[in-house]
């Protein structure tokens, strides 16, 4: 009786300084990974010339290109990527009391991804086209969700979990059929690769449009971070200590929502990252959100940022970064399973 739970237990180790330190080395060390070559020096040469206003030569001049207009808006991405999907799921564990459950059970990723085939194979393709219509079906996939949990409103969670799986297979269905029938030659392997999820096509106007809404998201969801503890005690308990857990969950469903459909419709479906990174946090400092979120935010910020890394230099080829999460999340995930057998958190 005496003996202290994980959930009471302090944490002197300072994982947040050490995760910090280390996105700032892998950050520097992404902006030189990549088929294009860019040294340290020639780094500290942009540098000291964007200072001084002087003159760059013509290799310096390409490099700086690539690193300003190419590299820094896609390195920038992949840690608001993965710092709002991996906290996207640590809430979601959370509110469903759930560890195995993802953004993808309320079809969120499901509703964009189909948006953005509508928007591959339709008249006058643009990826502002691609991107608009995959934000506006991962809305209507969480609306769906929700509409069809209010109208059964029984056992809420349970419901509104149920509902998720038939609007995902839905949506999927959807997504089946536009793919039998769209060109093979040359709308199918636009959506296929937007499926397998990329940070290609990232550019400084996707951030600006990107980065607030995920940030935003964040920062409102840290301040709810206590009010998750009591969340996931279940809504009787919640409810005893005077919380409405109904309109909380509602709000916190809603605003991951937006993030993911947000962050799905810029850069397509990306696996795992929502999944994995919550359970590692939890190992590394326990399940109270005080704690784990911000460890969840900057694991996941760094797992996406090496993902991305990789994904550039493995092959000469660029790989989709969502075959690098996939790779890399199952093993791990797999691995957290057997070493965290019997200890309750699973």
């Amino acid at each position: 009786m005496n003996q202290a739970t994980p959930f009471h237990r302090k944490y002197t180790f300072p994982y947040r300084l050490v995760f910090m330190g280390l996105l700032v080395i892998l950050f520097f060390i992404s902006m030189l990974a990549g088929r294009y070559e860019v040294t340290v020096s020639d780094i500290w040469k942009i540098l000291y010339a964007m200072g001084t206003d002087t003159t760059l030569s013509p290799d310096l001049a390409s490099q700086k290109m690539v690193l300003l207009w190419i590299r820094l808006p896609r390195c920038l991405m992949a840690i608001l990527v993965g710092m709002g999907l991996s906290v996207s799921g640590a809430v979601y564990q959370a509110l469903f009391r759930n560890p195995l459950v993802s953004p993808d059970i309320l079809g969120v990723s499901a509703g964009c991804t189909l948006g953005a085939a509508l928007g591959i194979i339709l008249p006058g393709e643009s990826v502002s086209l691609v991107q608009l219509l995959s934000f506006v079906c991962g809305l209507l996939a969480v609306s769906m969700t929700l509409g069809i949990a209010r109208l059964i409103a029984i056992r809420p969670v349970i419901v509104m979990i149920l509902a998720g799986m038939v609007v995902l297979s839905f949506f999927n269905a959807l997504l089946m059929i536009l793919k039998y029938f769209s060109d093979p030659y040359d709308e199918l392997p636009g959506i296929v690769f937007w499926i397998m999820g990329s940070l290609t096509r990232v550019t400084w106007i996707n951030l600006a449009t990107a980065g607030p809404v995920v940030l935003l998201g964040i920062f409102v969801i840290m301040m709810f971070r206590f009010r998750l503890n009591i969340l996931s005690m279940g809504d009787t308990r919640a409810s005893s200590l005077g919380m409405n857990p109904l309109l909380f969950r509602i709000i916190l469903i809603i605003l991951t929502a937006v993030m993911v459909s947000v962050m799905v419709a810029t850069c397509g479906q990306i696996s795992w990252i929502a999944l994995i990174i919550p359970h590692m946090a939890r190992t590394l400092v326990g399940p109270r959100h005080e704690e784990m979120l911000p460890v969840t935010a900057l694991l996941g910020a760094l797992f996406m940022l090496a993902a991305d890394g990789a994904a550039r230099s493995i092959t000469t080829a660029e790989l989709p970064v969502g075959i690098i999460t996939a790779l890399t999340g199952a093993p791990v995930f797999g691995f957290l399973l057997y070493k965290n057998r019997g200890s309750g958190w699973l």
